[in-house]
């Protein structure tokens, strides 16, 4: 937790074990965390709850770690005219809500996707049914309430009265502002104003759809983050627009791209294009204090989780940043931890 009690986590791999995710998080001082549930490039979701979700949950809650965020899959796109792939997205976002609960998530964090040159309008449209039907699918499915099985069938912590799902544990669902390359939605703050009404419109309740901002896809869209007064600037313009409560979640993030180059290429913290002082603001502006931070920098599994979260730390206190060596700048993202916004589905 950073000084003012902020908390900030990261995103962290389960390939190695759900409980050893937990445990890595209190290694580095995280006090929250954002996983995938699933393969974030296939379409295929396990049919089962995995069978050491209850002793994730334990883990977390023993060691003080929330909240959860759970990564929607890379391939779903919101807003795109091609009729089975919109299903298909639907599908899974439907499915992540229903994991979200049964993981004791408190967001659900999706990029919004592209309309394919279909036009802003129709993207709109296209999300809000698509954030509308999930939601009414995920909340009514079969599935929606179940409790969860230990590996033998019988009850288990996570099915207790206090952690079975209900209608208060719903998860927000959280989308993430664009670098606004390949037509992506939801660049700009005003067109994250005009998704957010849309959805409304539809009859989805404005409390459980939040906006997520990723600095780096900031910096992609145009918006000079380097610089703190710009920050300010940002802040106050989101908060006439949409209003400060609905900003649920910031990704942490340097950029390897150019100003306005609509571009999506993360780095370490304060090594990139957007730098300390601007990264600095962010993550002590006055008026976000309220907000959850992630980190979805590289070489999250090489032991930079670790190294990223002490530069933040860092920057809190008003110090410089060590440099880093040159083979660490060109360390990359795993596509399985942090894909560029330009890579996303085509359709």
């Amino acid at each position: 937790m950073l000084s003012d009690g902020r908390p900030i986590g990261a995103h962290l791999p389960l390939g190695t074990g759900m409980v050893r995710a937990a445990e890595r998080a209190a290694e580095i001082g995280a006090d929250a965390i954002q996983v995938f549930s699933d393969n974030p490039t296939a379409w295929r979701r396990r049919a089962s709850p995995p069978a050491e979700l209850p002793a994730f949950r334990r883990r977390l809650k023993a060691l003080g770690i929330a909240p959860l965020a759970i990564h929607v899959s890379y391939l779903v796109n919101l807003a795109g005219p091609d009729e089975e792939f919109f299903e298909r997205s639907v599908a899974i976002l439907r499915d992540e809500l229903v994991t979200a609960r049964r993981y004791g998530a408190r967001f659900v964090n999706v990029h919004i996707g592209s309309h394919r040159g279909r036009g802003s309008e129709f993207g709109l449209a296209r999300v809000a049914e698509s954030v509308a039907r999930a939601f009414a699918d995920g909340r009514d499915g079969p599935d929606a309430q179940d409790s969860l099985p230990d590996q033998t069938g019988g009850p288990t912590d996570a099915a207790s009265s206090e952690d079975t799902p209900g209608p208060a544990d719903d998860p927000i669902l959280v989308l993430e502002n664009s670098a606004g390359g390949g037509f992506g939605m939801g660049a700009s703050v005003e067109e994250l104003a005009a998704i957010l009404d849309a959805i409304a419109a539809r009859g989805v309740e404005p409390e459980r759809v939040g906006i997520c901002l990723d600095a780096a896809h900031l910096w992609g869209a145009g918006y000079r983050i380097s610089e703190p007064a710009e920050v300010d600037a940002l802040v106050d313009r989101f908060d006439r627009a949409i209003g400060l409560p609905r900003l649920r979640m910031i990704h942490l993030n340097d950029s390897r791209s150019e100003l306005g180059s609509h571009t999506d290429r993360h780095q370490h913290v304060g090594a990139g294009q957007i730098g300390s002082a601007g990264l600095r603001r962010l993550v002590t502006h006055p008026a976000l204090a309220g907000v959850t931070y992630f980190l979805e920098t590289p070489g999250m599994d090489e032991g930079y989780d670790a190294i990223n979260l002490d530069r933040v730390r860092r920057l809190v206190r008003g110090e410089p940043l060590p440099d880093l060596e040159p083979h660490e700048l060109e360390l990359r993202g795993s596509r399985s931890r942090s894909a560029p916004a330009d890579e996303a589905p085509a359709r």
